[in-house]
């Protein structure tokens, strides 16, 4: 039996014939990395390629390492393998990966979102046979509005928060969805302040991206000047000591996770918008059809309800088991389970 060109092992997606891996969850010589999220860049490898933007994110987050660069759609060859990074809309620097062997092609998407978000490279459909997806989310209740309309929201809410004199803190993943919303802030209504950790991975994205003027909330920062402005903080920050300093302030999260009726209650946040960097239910549909391709494997997400209805379509879809868990800060399939419980009730 003719062994498949790309393969799932317990260390992650191996390309035999090349003796590579794609996003390999425990160490290996070689790996092909689709973009900086903890769950798919990770330390200890010998060798990193990945696309040339996300050559400083990876390093600023796993330090010194060996990672080569390729441009966008710059073909190399491993042992007859021919290989290419192509936007993924995800994040900043964020790829799928093409592999290509005697004429079969496999495409890898890592994560992805096929809306423009204005400061991703917008993604791009690759022809294939085989289409390794993920299904963050990958259900019928997932229906994103367009990004203007949410960030329209996010500013409205800011400007009413200000007239009442309370200081807006806005959660958002350190890596990916707080640059997106710092892009499109409206700056007409106040300044923007940033916690620590995301003013560090924005400073990395300057280089490449030209965002608003932020200022980073230190111990010296006193609670008048933080009145009426935004604070941009990750997840974690959320009833920290730090966030004290904000008093009084309104919080709001912008994930896709939002969606669900349940979030925002459990994690006590005032308000919730709808702001995902991942497909929903139709994009995922749509890139899949757009592909060609008529081998699906379905991974992280709702793998196992997706791939389901993808065989009912009449594509020869499976699922895959892998480490890749979600970006931070979004949610944990408990809450996944819990809110689908509910949602049948």
């Amino acid at each position: 039996m003719k062994q498949p060109l790309l393969a799932f092992n317990d260390k992650g997606i191996y390309c035999a014939q090349a003796n590579v891996y794609l996003d390999p969850w425990r160490p290996v010589n070689n790996a092909l990395i689709t973009h900086g999220h903890s769950d798919h860049a990770r330390w200890g490898h010998k060798n990193y390629i990945t696309q040339h933007m996300n050559v400083p994110i990876i390093k600023h987050r796993l330090g010194n390492i060996n990672v080569t660069g390729k441009d966008w759609g710059e073909t190399f060859t491993i042992n007859g393998v021919m290989f290419s990074f192509h936007p993924a809309g995800h994040i900043i620097g964020s790829a799928q990966i093409r592999a290509e062997y005697k004429g079969e092609v496999w495409v890898f998407t890592g994560d992805y979102k096929t809306e423009d978000d204005g400061i991703s490279t917008p993604y791009e459909v690759i022809k294939c046979h085989n289409f390794i997806t993920e299904n963050t989310f990958g259900l019928p209740a997932f229906k994103w509005q367009p990004q203007s309309e949410v960030m329209n929201d996010i500013n409205t809410w800011w400007a009413q928060n200000k007239a009442e004199g309370k200081t807006s803190v806005l959660f958002g993943y350190t890596l990916g969805k707080a640059q997106r919303l710092l892009k499109h802030l409206d700056t007409d209504i106040g300044r923007i302040y940033t916690h620590g950790a995301i003013e560090n991975m924005t400073e990395v994205l300057r280089q490449m991206v030209d965002f608003p003027e932020t200022t980073l909330v230190t111990r010296d920062t006193k609670k008048e000047d933080l009145n009426g402005s935004i604070v941009l903080a990750p997840p974690s920050a959320h009833g920290s000591t730090w966030i004290r300093k904000m008093t009084p302030f309104v919080t709001g999260s912008a994930s896709g996770w939002m969606a669900f009726r349940g979030a925002r209650r459990r994690r006590a946040i005032d308000k919730g918008f709808v702001l995902s960097d991942h497909c929903d239910w139709t994009g995922l549909l749509e890139s899949i059809k757009a592909t060609g391709a008529e081998k699906i494997i379905c991974t992280h997400g709702y793998s196992d309800i997706f791939s389901a209805y993808l065989r009912e379509q009449g594509y020869d879809a499976r699922t895959e088991h892998t480490q890749y868990e979600g970006d931070e800060g979004e949610t944990t399939d408990s809450e996944a389970k819990s809110e689908l419980k509910e949602g049948e009730s």
